[in-house]
């Protein structure tokens, strides 16, 4: 599970990549929304599957892309995931003993997404520049 002694975000990591990433922010986190998604809806599926080896390049890319917008908790969960998975496959068991965690990705993959888009909203930048 993650772990809440990590923020959900570092915000200070987020302002970098803001600021790194410029105008192309936005279109970034479309991405990371659409692929994110699309790396939970896979690891649901092949937890669902027992199949440990189908888990490990999405939450590999999940872990990755939400250290690049500093959803620390995110990353967390996620390479946790990914390290069981390559160790159910060295292994060659199943990982059923890790749905709970694969379960606990979506909720925590929406409120990292609610969060960044709260903060990504042009109002906020009217605000903070006010």
């Amino acid at each position: 599970m993650p772990s809440t002694d990590l923020p959900l975000i570092d915000w200070e990591e987020y302002a970098t990549a803001r600021d790194e990433l410029g105008p192309a922010f936005i279109r970034m986190f479309g991405y990371f929304r659409e692929d994110g998604l699309a790396a939970v809806e896979c690891l649901e599926e092949a937890v669902r599957a027992k199949d440990a080896s189908a888990m490990v390049v999405p939450a590999d890319k999940l872990a990755t892309d939400a250290a690049q917008f500093g959803a620390l908790r995110l990353a967390q969960l996620a390479d946790r995931i990914e390290e069981h998975a390559r160790l159910c496959v060295e292994a060659r068991q199943t990982p059923d003993d890790y749905v709970e965690h694969v379960v606990a990705l979506r909720p925590l993959f929406q409120e990292t997404l609610a969060a960044i888009a709260a903060e990504a909203s042009p109002l906020v930048q009217r605000k903070g520049a006010a």
